[in-house]
Formats: structure tokens, sequence, C-alpha cells
């Protein structure tokens, strides 16, 4: 089983620390690619702030997320699992899972990067800003980048288990799932008999739902049995085809 998780948007920049080695991340069928996108983003951040932040779609009192987008190369880095926070990863908090868990959140769990196209949660690297719908100068739209290069990266970590897609919109258009088993995850709040997509829900009970896995050590094949594992963890879920949906009356 292999779960792709989309990245936060907020990040923890790493207080000491190693500098970026490419060389060390996993999947290293990525190093070109992350090379490019990393010299066309920091040419960009070594400009004109101003313009830098106009195309990082940033306001004009988040200047210092342009330097930190320059000093790319240079930044301390720190696990992938420290540096990505908000609400899916507070509720899927690795830090506090069981050694067990932590191994398989180490094998099992990915991230998609607008930088580095896809990290294990134990790669070492440093905080960024780069939304995926961004067009670099020089680069072109980032998504279709990482388009190019996903595909047999994923299948190849996936093999013969079960893709669980928990990416959002944004980062879905990274990649879109062919020749491999692929579950996807909605989840739905439940109101007064009334179900509706809530952020908040989604983000929390997706991190929720991660850490139930990895603590229980499941790894279903196929989106049913993905489905009867979460419900033997407590949830209520339907199967519509490969897409389960998570209903949740409270956070």
């Amino acid at each position: 089983m292999l779960i792709l998780l989309p990245p936060s948007e907020g990040k923890t920049a790493a207080r000491r620390g190693r500098p970026l080695d490419l060389g060390t991340l996993s999947f290293p069928a990525l190093t070109e690619p992350r090379a490019r996108v990393i010299d066309a983003l920091v040419d960009l951040c070594e400009g004109s702030p101003e313009d830098a932040a106009r195309t990082l779609g940033i306001g004009s009192t988040q200047l210092d997320l342009v330097r930190l987008d320059r000093e790319l190369r240079t930044t301390p880095t720190q696990r992938a699992d420290h540096t990505y926070t908000g609400v899916l990863y507070d509720a899927l908090d690795v830090a506090t899972l069981s050694a067990a868990a932590k191994r398989r959140a180490a094998t099992r769990v990915a991230v998609t990067s607008s930088v580095f196209g896809l990290v294990r949660t134990g790669d070492r690297i440093p905080a960024y800003r780069l939304s995926g719908d961004t067009t670099l100068p020089g680069l072109g739209p980032v998504a279709a980048t990482w388009r190019e290069h996903l595909g047999p990266v994923v299948t190849d970590a996936v093999g013969s288990g079960l893709l669980v897609d928990l990416r959002s919109g944004t980062y879905v258009a990274f990649w879109r799932p062919a020749g491999v088993r692929t579950a996807t995850v909605r989840v739905l709040h439940e109101h007064q008999g009334r179900r509706k997509v809530v952020s908040h829900f989604n983000k929390a009970t997706k991190g929720r739902i991660v850490r139930a896995l990895l603590e229980a050590g499941a790894d279903p094949r196929t989106p049913a049995r993905l489905a009867d594992a979460l419900r033997d963890l407590g949830w209520s879920v339907e199967l519509d085809g490969d897409r389960l949906d998570v209903v949740v009356s409270e956070l």
C-alpha cells in the first residue's frame, strides 16, 4: 500500500541542520526534474522580490517567503514529516505514532511536492513556498513538469499493492493514476440529514484515517478491502467503485 498525501501550504522551517542534498532523497529518478524546479524557483527569487511574490501568489507582507525560496539550496533541512504542518498533518501526528507505525509510515506514506515531486516522511527537505498551480519563468507550469515524471515512479512504488490517493485537486493534476489499483477517499460531513464536503473535516479526517491505518498495520490490496479495514476501525464508509465516502458527524 502507498498512501499519497498532499503537501501543506504552511511549513515549519528548520532552525538548524545540513543543507539540501538531492542525492539523499527517496525516488532518485526525480533528481533531475527536482534540480530544474529548484533552479527556476531560485532564479525567480533572486530577481525582484515584488515580481517573485506576484508569480508565487504571495502578498506584499509575505516577502520573507521569497527569501525562503531564494535560499532553498543553503537553508537547513529537516524530516518532511516535521516540515509539513496544518490540519491533516496535525491529525496524523507522526511524532506520536508507535514505533511500528512510524516504520510503516516510512515505507507506506509519500507526500506530493511542487518542488520535489514526491518525498517520504523521513526525507530531509527545507521549508519552501511553491503552490502546485504556479507557472515558473523558464520552466513553465509546475504541474506539467511533474506530470512528465511521476507516473513511472508512483507505479513502481505501488507495485502490486493499493494506491490510496488522498491528494487535493491541485496535486491530482500532477499525475493521474493509470495501471495501478487505486482508491480515493472523500470525507462527507453529515448534519441534520444533509451531507457536504467541509475542508477542515476533510483534512482532519484524512489525517486520522492514515494514522489509524498505520497503527493497525492494515495493508489492503483493493478499495473494497480498504473500506472493510476502515469499518473495522470504526469509520462509517460507503464504497462507490474505487471511491470511498467516509461520513462523519463531528470533528
